[in-house]
């Protein structure tokens, strides 16, 4: 491996690590709490050095928030397109946002409240990242119960991601519990999309 590779690595890499403390710091204090030096110095960089990777603090977040979200839906793409019955792949789907859920609550917390700070093209994306992510879902629900409308499905998705994403901001404890929990959620979730 060559210096500017090398380089292009590290520079990778370090990004990484700031989008991980912005999700961390974002999610536990909210965006306008945190500065660019608390970002630097989570990751061990001074805050003017957070500038070699991103322009501003409103980037920051419009990138963790447009990441996430293109994970969700390249990931619940991923499960829809391996195939199966409209039940076995929402249930499969269901594991999916699941997982993130209980990975990332710091996440969830930043897109429930911090939509305000982004900028308008950001905002945009985010968006239609997230009505694609729910299209994928909503698809599933369709096939499921081709008696409802498109609206009926949305609606259903919409449901579930509410109990999917705000579930975990209120488990805690040993880890078998906070998995019991997991275990019982993913069952409720996928109750309510196969519910008659």
């Amino acid at each position: 491996m060559n210096i500017a590779t090398k380089r292009s690595a590290a520079k990778l890499e370090r990004r990484a690590e700031l989008l991980t403390a912005a999700g961390e710091l974002f999610g536990q204090q909210g965006f306008s709490q945190v500065s660019l030096e608390d970002l630097g110095a989570r990751v061990g960089i001074s805050g003017p050095a957070v500038y070699r990777h991103f322009p501003n603090k409103a980037a920051v977040l419009a990138t963790l928030l447009i990441e996430v979200s293109e994970k969700l839906l390249s990931g619940g793409q991923g499960v829809a397109e391996a195939g199966g019955t409209p039940a076995e792949i929402l249930g499969k789907l269901v594991d999916f946002h699941a997982d993130f859920a209980f990975s990332s609550p710091e996440v969830i917390r930043i897109q429930d409240r911090e939509w305000g700070n982004l900028d308008a093209e950001s905002l945009e994306r985010v968006r239609d990242l997230q009505i694609r992510y729910i299209s994928v879902w909503a698809h599933q629900l369709e096939l499921a119960h081709p008696e409802e409308s498109a609206s009926d499905a949305r609606f259903r998705a919409r449901s579930v991601f509410g109990l999917l994403n705000s579930t975990p901001h209120t488990v805690s404890g040993p880890g078998s519990k906070v998995s019991a929990r997991k275990h019982l959620l993913k069952r409720l979730a996928l109750a309510a999309l196969l519910a008659e």
